[in-house]
């Protein structure tokens, strides 16, 4: 059955993995934000790893390809949300964190309505330096005033954010842009899918 390939498998533990995180921000000492981080960490890597077990064992199925995506926006809307709540971001820091979660529901929105146009949305190289980003940023964040005192941890953290929040913005335009292409132009007749250039 497709749920319980690995590849699936490890799409939900990502899921499975947010209440734990979430649940650590409201438990007070270092140790509690180095086991969120390693815990975060773990799921940011199932990311890549059930991509690579599906295409390696062969494991691609719709269930994957609809899981995939909404396990990332839920541990990464989770957790910054949690970050903000408890006061872990700065509040220059909030803007860039916005702008994350406003591009996450614009290509969620572009991708759900082109599925009904037969229009497939592959990840760019460019997407995914973007979230490999994002995830670092959202570690050092998460470590907080618990990591090295000799590194400004904080300061690293926001930097990375501002950087994962610029590609964001160049990321979600291109998918704009391509997908309103796409949305201008005549329908096609036939049943086969069509995937964004």
């Amino acid at each position: 059955m497709p749920l319980t390939n690995l590849a699936n498998l490890l799409t939900l533990s990502r899921i499975l993995a947010i209440p734990v995180v979430i649940a650590t921000f409201y438990v007070s000492g270092d140790a509690a934000r180095w086991f969120c981080c390693a815990l975060f960490s773990a799921a940011g890597f199932t990311d890549w790893l059930d991509g690579h077990v599906a295409r390696r064992w062969e494991q691609q199925s719709e269930l994957g390809r609809f899981l995939d995506p909404i396990a990332d926006k839920l541990l990464v809307s989770a957790t910054l949300f949690m970050l903000t709540a408890t006061g872990r971001l700065s509040g220059h820091a909030i803007l860039p964190a916005l702008v994350i979660l406003c591009r996450e529901i614009l290509v969620s929105g572009l991708r759900e309505y082109l599925a009904g146009l037969s229009v497939g949305v592959p990840v760019s190289r460019l997407a995914k330096w973007k979230t490999f980003i994002q995830m670092m940023a959202i570690g050092w964040l998460i470590v907080g005033n618990a990591g090295w005192h000799l590194l400004p941890v904080v300061a690293i953290g926001e930097t990375l954010l501002w950087a994962a929040a610029l590609l964001t913005l160049v990321t979600g335009y291109d998918y704009l842009r391509a997908g309103l292409s796409h949305i201008a132009a005549p329908r096609p007749t036939g049943g086969k899918t069509r995937r964004l250039a």
